[in-house]
């Protein structure tokens, strides 16, 4: 079990994920910056993703343990940094894995003005939380933990794998306001989750009744496990039959849902804009091949009666822990049950507000402080707000930023986050235009890449676009 413990602190530490993305948001000069507020302003009159390279993004992260903090070369060893951070972390700490992958991305400016965009991406995105009754029980044991109740409601954990095709419009409503909305439809291919559990462990002195030292009981356990896409890969044989079956539900051959995202930007004045957005506001609809698991009751155990009946020549020894396993499904039967359910997709909140300072010149004959996309400073500094539901509560991130237009052709963004996961998160992005090509590229937490295992997030997003100017 602690070998077990040791390989899933390693693990986490290595692929935890948020799904922030600070430098993309208000960066107006990339595509992908309109899908995170669909109300923010173009400045461009067509675009057309690179198919499978218009918007590549990883990121890694953990708000309560690194991958240093468990293998550094420090003088103690690894039972002792494992131990220290298990009693230092908190049962609200958490792990994520969020990975997007732009099939298609486009969009056009209409006679009417309208700016329409669409396109299909595929995500997967995770989240557990640290369960530190169960991790203090697996790796101490409960000898030194007489009548303390371990709390099986701590695991608590999601994960989706799916396909979202969507279509957006943007509008200019007058000199001030930009808003926008789009439609998202989700094709689900696998999904899980485990929420909202209850129940406790705990160990006490027998009384002059019991056939043992100590009771073991579990007390109004109720652990459930809701699963959709799961049950049919089980039948299938070998990893390619599985792989073709999950690739072939991504054309809405998984569960249905719908969402929206809607957003806008507001003007102030020729200096400051409010921009604010909500992101996967909707649902899916788990109706195809879901399969759910309960396990509810309660039980004790006070010992094993040990018996040494006679054995005859090629018989083996009594099987006590198979009785010990049927009387537990006895008493705490698992059901499984094939009941639909409805998931809310993690809505995430955008907001920012910015303020613009120096006379941007794209030519000598571009007076771009009378464009119709309104004013274009060569330097922006402004703060922005970042927050997404999750099962036990929302997680928040705050950044500072500083952006400056270095040229016709290249812009860059610096920023600095506070969240979950580190008070010292710098990142850069870089946005460049070669002729009609868009390049961008964009990471964080800059201050660790001298060594990565220390950084308890790692955030990478690159692209290319075809961009058609006015």
């Amino acid at each position: 079990m602690r070998n077990f413990l040791t390989v899933m602190l390693f693990l986490v530490g290595v692929l935890a994920i948020s799904q922030n993305k600070q430098i993309l948001y208000g960066f107006d000069d990339t595509p992908q910056s309109l899908m995170l507020n669909p109300g923010s302003k173009v400045i461009h009159k067509k675009h057309y993703g690179i198919p499978l390279l218009s918007q590549i993004h990883i990121n890694g992260g953990s708000s309560g343990v690194s991958v240093y903090d468990i293998f550094n070369n420090g003088n103690d060893n690894i039972n002792d940094r494992i131990t220290k951070k298990i009693f230092e972390m908190k049962n609200t700490d958490f792990f994520t894995a969020t990975q997007q992958l732009e099939l298609i991305n486009f969009g056009w400016r209409a006679k009417n003005e309208i700016f329409f965009s669409g396109g299909i991406y595929q995500e997967f995105d995770f989240i557990s939380y640290f369960p530190k009754d169960l991790a203090i029980l697996a790796w101490e044991g409960n000898s030194d933990y007489l009548d303390y109740k371990f709390d099986l409601g701590e695991v608590s954990t999601t994960g989706d794998f799916m396909t979202v095709y969507h279509f957006g419009m943007n509008k200019k409503i007058n000199e001030k306001l930009t808003v926008g909305a789009r439609l998202k439809l989700y094709s689900s291919m696998f999904s899980y989750r485990s929420v909202n559990n209850t129940g406790t462990f705990v160990t006490r002195l027998g009384d002059e009744n019991s056939e043992n030292i100590y009771e073991h009981t579990v007390e109004n356990a109720d652990v459930s496990v809701e699963t959709s896409g799961y049950a049919s890969l089980r039948e299938l044989d070998g990893p390619n039959e599985v792989i073709k079956e999950v690739l072939g539900r991504t054309l809405f051959g998984g569960n249905i849902g719908v969402g929206v995202d809607l957003g806008f930007t507001y003007e102030i004045n020729d200096a400051f804009v409010l921009t604010a957005s909500a992101l996967d506001v909707g649902a899916i609809f788990h109706r195809k091949d879901v399969e759910n698991y309960r396990a509810h009751g309660n039980y004790t155990l006070d010992g094993i009666n040990l018996i040494f009946p006679a054995l005859s020549d090629g018989e083996s020894t009594y099987p006590y822990y198979d009785d010990i396993e049927d009387e537990f499904e006895r008493e705490i039967p698992i059901d499984t049950i094939h009941n639909k359910y409805t998931q809310f997709r993690p809505v995430k909140i955008n907001a920012g507000l910015s303020f613009g300072f120096g006379r941007f010149f794209a030519s000598d004959n571009c007076d771009c402080m009378n464009m119709d996309t309104g004013v274009l400073h060569k330097q922006n500094v402004g703060v922005q707000f970042y927050s997404i539901f999750r099962p036990k509560g929302q997680q928040l991130a705050g950044t500072l930023y500083y952006k400056r237009r270095l040229n016709e052709f290249i812009s860059a963004k610096a920023t600095y986050t506070v969240d979950s996961y580190s008070f010292s998160n710098v990142g850069l992005g870089v946005s460049a235009d070669v002729g009609s090509v868009n390049f961008y590229v964009a990471a964080d937490n800059l201050l660790k890449y001298g060594n990565l295992a220390k950084a308890k997030s790692v955030s990478l997003q690159l692209g290319f676009n075809i961009i058609i100017d006015d």
